[in-house]
């Protein structure tokens, strides 16, 4: 493992810690991570000059004629990178000398300037997690420039804490080939506090949330390199963020910059009115509610943890009297429930034991065993792609293609997001009796089912419909509710 600070170097008060956790890092604490990381950094080269991994010449020369730009090197994101790769692999590997390239940008608004290089160059930058795109055309470096400047009026006027935490942590953007299912990706690594790896925005508020979301990721990244919050090993759970199990540092990463991305979308919602923002506020607004709490009562804490996400849940409680419309508060319920579904569906499976025994009690009409659902063989990371979540975004924006559909299960979609129960029901149970084994229609189904077992449960009723084929579902679903 690469050498990390001390942590005896760097403390925080506990007021500090609290805003910390709520989101709400001020000037000294910032700084304190921004020391925090370019110690890493000197300790990592330190420990690569005491080891027998070659350091390029060049980087030699430049410690020695040019101490200033030295520096500079030395503190880039992407010198973090580069070293902790060369610990690894016992090699130096290709790096930018300094200066490094790229595109400088520089945003102002106001009193508050947002300085960044647009990094399409260094060998290293696959090692955020997402693939680069190639250079940039003068075009697309244009595209970047705009939409950063309209981000950065955005943030300074109505995000103004938040523009202060993104000037202070970011450093670097990696643009990334975007994903055909999602609407934009984007990573930070633990080695490199203050880049971020983003797929090109469609606009300046996309990419203010974006920056937003990433820095988030940046600050705990560091903060956990100093406070360890998590305990090592454990489970992989539900994240309210991904498709996959996550281990419970996931889900805190996940908590923590959705928590900031929740503050981003309220102070929108409450600036303009947008419909849009509000659904996105009360979506994310219960979905780190339901995170923290997970984290606080699954016992993976550290005591530091335990009051870093307290203060992370108290800050999101605070926004839960905040009132939205009924139809997008119930907009937003349905696409948390829909995930959750989803998420069982593919994630949760149950032994083929448990099934027998199940199956076995409904022919001798007994009641159902109790069963258990366990991880399956982790199917790998997939990205959000709910038709559902499409036609809801779609009717908060008081869009007609909510009201289309293919196929019963399409058609069941379209019903479930207008709320018209039963037809939705119908249609999904007209899928499944095409086809018994229809994920999109069984997550549909745990939506509008009167069964507690199919809402709680669609794995286990699953799994029996698919072992006592010629069953009714609806009178399965019955049974399984007790």
């Amino acid at each position: 493992m690469p050498p990390q600070p001390p942590p005896s170097s760097f403390s925080l008060g506990d007021r500090a810690f609290a805003a910390l956790g709520a989101g709400r890092p001020d000037t000294a604490t910032l700084d304190l991570l921004h020391r925090a990381h370019l110690s890493r950094h000197l300790l990592l080269l330190r420990e690569l000059r005491l080891s027998a991994t070659a350091v390029p010449d060049w980087f030699t020369r430049l410690s020695t004629t040019d101490p200033d730009q030295a520096r500079q090197w030395i503190a880039d994101p992407m010198t973090g990178l580069w070293a902790a790769h060369a610990l690894r692999t016992g090699a130096a590997p290709d790096a930018a000398p300094a200066p490094r390239g790229g595109h400088r940008l520089t945003a102002h608004h106001r009193d508050l300037s947002l300085r960044v290089r647009v990094d399409d160059s260094d060998p290293l930058r696959r090692s955020l997690g997402l693939t680069p795109a190639p250079a940039l055309t003068p075009v697309q470096a244009a595209h970047w420039s705009a939409c950063l400047d309209e981000a950065w009026r955005l943030l300074v006027d109505r995000h103004r804490a938040a523009a202060t935490t993104v000037a202070a942590v970011l450093r670097v953007i990696v643009p990334v080939l975007p994903d055909p299912v999602a609407e934009g990706i984007s990573a930070t690594s633990a080695e490199a506090f203050g880049a971020v790896a983003m797929s090109a925005p469609v606009d300046g508020r996309s990419l203010a949330a974006g920056l937003i979301h990433e820095t988030q990721h940046s600050v705990l990244n560091t903060v956990q390199l100093l406070f360890p919050l998590v305990e090592p090993g454990g489970e992989r759970e539900y994240s309210p963020w991904r498709e996959d199990p996550r281990p419970a540092s996931g889900v805190l990463h996940g908590a923590y910059a959705y928590l900031a991305v929740t503050r981003f979308w309220r102070d929108e919602w409450r600036a303009g009115g947008s419909p849009a923002g509000g659904f996105e506020f009360a979506r994310w607004r219960e979905a780190v509610l339901s995170a923290a709490g997970d984290l606080l009562d699954g016992g993976r804490l550290t005591p530091a943890g335990e009051r870093f996400v307290t203060a992370l849940r108290a800050q999101a409680a605070a926004w839960r009297d905040d009132p939205v419309a009924p139809e997008t508060a119930r907009l937003a319920a349905l696409a948390n429930a829909d995930h959750r579904a989803r998420w069982r569906l593919r994630n949760l499976a149950v032994t083929p034991g448990d099934t027998g025994r199940l199956a076995d009690a409904w022919r001798a009409g007994q009641p159902p065993p109790a069963v258990t659902s366990r991880l399956s063989s982790a199917p790998g990371r997939a990205l959000e792609n709910s038709h559902r979540l499409r036609l809801a975004h779609a009717r908060v924006k008081g869009d007609a293609a909510d009201r289309t559909g293919d196929g019963d299960a399409g058609a069941g979609d379209a019903a479930c997001v207008r709320g018209d129960h039963g037809t939705a029901l119908r249609s999904y149970g007209e899928a499944l009796v095409k086809n018994r084994d229809d994920d999109a229609a069984w997550s549909g189904l745990a939506l509008v089912a009167p069964q507690r077992a199919l809402r709680a449960r669609p794995e286990v009723v699953r799994a029996a419909a698919l072992a006592l084929p010629g069953a009714d579902i609806v009178t399965l679903a019955d049974w399984l509710s007790g």
